[in-house]
């Protein structure tokens, strides 16, 4: 793996793709810098090697040129998290910005307008791409939420760069930090896959299962499995043509001496709604007219026994629906296991937007071995796919 360390960037321009994909308010304030942050140490590290940085990024889902979307909304506060003054370009290809890129001086920063601005850059036009590449001497790229799309800046551009090309430092972590569970993992491995639909995660759970000691399921998708094994679940969400899919599961399992954990009982609720009535129930028993909205303490307990006994744990999925205060006990206590489980020495990677956003609303971030950044590029990467943007990196 080609990381920063490879290349001594004294004198030279390092062309960095980063997910400054970052939440504005309505008066364009930035209300979340976790993703500059992000980037900070790959451009420190250039810095301080004498380079200088060009930062490319999208910005939204923009349609053509629009002011909303706009990087410049973001000039100030990138300046102010990475300690430094960034200058701004706006556009990302052309003379205006060739000529600012060239102007660059060691110790320097320089942002380019929203990629997106440009069609060619999702359609991957290796023009475009080709324009981006004539700014820098190195490429790096640090952008793991975009890097399972072969979009211009996150893979075509690479090619420009056959001998310059490397991992930046949160990348680099993202891909190693897999590898600790689906490769070179100490054992026993548990996966903890929680949310609504099994049919979301079932090429996850068919790539892990060799992998795996323990297969913790929770969320919505029990009450596909308890169906399936003939329970009875009430109103619950449930996918009833994946009841099969749900049994081949158990079946590949067992097959693989993985031990299938589901919830032995929930919280379950009378309406979708935080004050619903609830009253815990055994899973195999809920009543019409209820749903299961969180797991119930007995549940709880069987996990907790799981989890501590693991040295390696990777949790995509909450266990509830954690976004009602009455239904996030599970999530919380399942990430306060998680948290005692790797202050004793295990290796825990949180991915997935809502297990993400879990362990961030509750405070539990700091106390994980490592909180993935890119939600679809990490499950593609469980599923087993080689990612586009780090596959270029690679050849």
């Amino acid at each position: 793996m080609k990381t920063l360390s490879d290349i001594d960037f004294k004198d030279k321009k390092a062309l960095i793709r980063v997910d400054f994909n970052v939440p504005l308010d309505e008066n364009f304030n930035v209300t979340d810098t976790n993703r500059i942050e992000a980037a900070k140490p790959t451009i420190d590290k250039i810095l301080n090697d004498g380079g200088s940085v060009i930062l490319m990024s999208h910005l939204g889902r923009p349609k053509g040129k629009e002011e909303k979307y706009s990087l410049k909304h973001i000039v100030a506060t990138t300046s102010e998290v990475l300690g430094k003054d960034v200058k701004f370009v706006e556009d990302s290809v052309g003379e205006t910005v060739e000529k600012a890129a060239q102007a660059l001086k060691p110790g320097e920063i320089l942002l380019l307008e929203n990629l997106r601005f440009y069609s060619e850059e999702e359609a991957g036009d290796e023009a475009f791409a080709e324009k981006l590449a004539k700014l820098g001497d190195v490429y790096v790229n640090d952008a793991f939420g975009t890097a399972h799309r072969a979009h211009a800046s996150t893979t075509i551009v690479a090619k420009f760069f056959p001998e310059n090309k490397v991992f930046g430092t949160l990348l680099a972590k993202e891909i190693d930090s897999l590898n600790k569970v689906l490769g070179n993992s100490e054992k026993p491995v548990t996966a903890v896959l929680g949310g609504s639909k099994v049919s979301s995660k079932i090429t996850v759970i068919e790539n892990i299962l060799d992998k795996v000691d323990h297969l913790i399921i929770g969320g919505g998708m029990t009450f596909t499995f308890i169906k399936a094994q003939g329970g009875s679940v009430g109103d619950s969400i449930c996918e009833d043509d994946k009841q099969q899919l749900a049994l081949d599961i158990l079946e590949k399992a067992k097959a693989n001496n993985v031990q299938v954990h589901l919830p032995v009982d929930v919280v379950a609720a009378d309406g979708f709604k935080n004050d619903a009535n609830t009253k815990v129930v055994d899973v195999k028993e809920i009543p019409d007219g209820w749903q299961g909205l969180d797991a119930g303490p007995k549940s709880l307990e069987q996990f907790k026994e799981v989890i501590l006994n693991s040295k390696t744990i990777l949790w995509n999925g909450p266990l509830g629906v954690f976004e009602m205060e009455n239904f996030a006990k599970g999530t919380i206590q399942l990430g306060e296991y998680i948290a005692e489980a790797t202050k004793n020495g295990a290796f825990s990677l949180v991915g997935g937007g809502d297990s993400v956003a879990a362990v961030k609303q509750f405070g539990l971030e700091p106390k994980m071995s490592y909180v993935s950044t890119g939600g679809g590029a990490m499950l593609e990467m469980l599923e087993g796919k080689t990612l586009p943007g780090i596959a270029a990196i690679q050849e």
